[in-house]
This record gives C-alpha cells, sequence and structure tokens, in this order.
C-alpha cells in the first residue's frame, strides 16, 4: 500500500503563489507517474498536471504558463508550484499516483486526502 500526504494550501490573494507538496510512503517498490487534480465547489474533479517518472509534463490549458509540476524520485515526493493564483483556482487540491507497492509487487493507482487552497479575489 501506498499513502500520499499533500500539504502547502492555504488562503491566499489573487496573484500570489504557493507551493504544494505531496509525499509517498508505503511500501513502495516503484513510483510511476504522479499528479494533481482538483476539486472546486459544486463542480467534477479535474486534472490540473501530471509528470512521468522520466520528469516529463503535461498540464491543463487553464494553469499553463502559471502552475509547474515537479518531482523528486529520491523522496517520492512530488510538488506543484502555482503562480498568479485566480480565483477560479480555488479548491481541494488531490495528489495522485501509480505505483508498484508490497511484498509482491503490485501496480496501482492511488490518491491523497486533500490540500484546500482558496484564492480571494
Amino acid at each position: 500500500q501506498v499513502q500520499l500526504v499533500e500539504s502547502g494550501g492555504g488562503l491566499v490573494q489573487a496573484g500570489d503563489s504557493l507551493r504544494l507538496s505531496c509525499a509517498a510512503s508505503g511500501s513502495i517498490v516503484e513510483m510511476f507517474a504522479m499528479g494533481w487534480y482538483r476539486q472546486a465547489p459544486g463542480k467534477q474533479r479535474e486534472l490540473v498536471a501530471t509528470i512521468t517518472e522520466g520528469g516529463n509534463p503535461e498540464y491543463a490549458d487553464s494553469v499553463k504558463g502559471r502552475f509547474t509540476i515537479s518531482r523528486d524520485n529520491a523522496k517520492n515526493t512530488v510538488y506543484l508550484q502555482m503562480n498568479s493564483l485566480k480565483p477560479e483556482d480555488t479548491g481541494v487540491y488531490y495528489c495522485n499516483a501509480d505505483a508498484y507497492s508490497g511484498s509482491v509487487p503490485t501496480l496501482g493507482n492511488y490518491w491523497g486526502k486533500g490540500t484546500l487552497v482558496t484564492v480571494s479575489s
């Protein structure tokens, strides 16, 4: 099993920056793609950014040029640097990862519990 724990959320003003972190722990054999999703009040969860094990990122159009995803494979941690935040970026941000884990390695997809980001206008 793999546990994902997010941190770094908070209340900021429009135009400010935040950096989210997500640390993976457990009986990890190998981490594959990691990513960030968000869910605004009353809306469905949506993809924000993903990054492959090799470090290739992809972004939702709404955050391109403002957000940067990165990872530290030695620490099994993924980051999301969010700049020029807008009120529409408000939501709960969830970490997601694919990983082999366990004494008999099994591929699984895991979610964190989320961290709240609130951007005031």
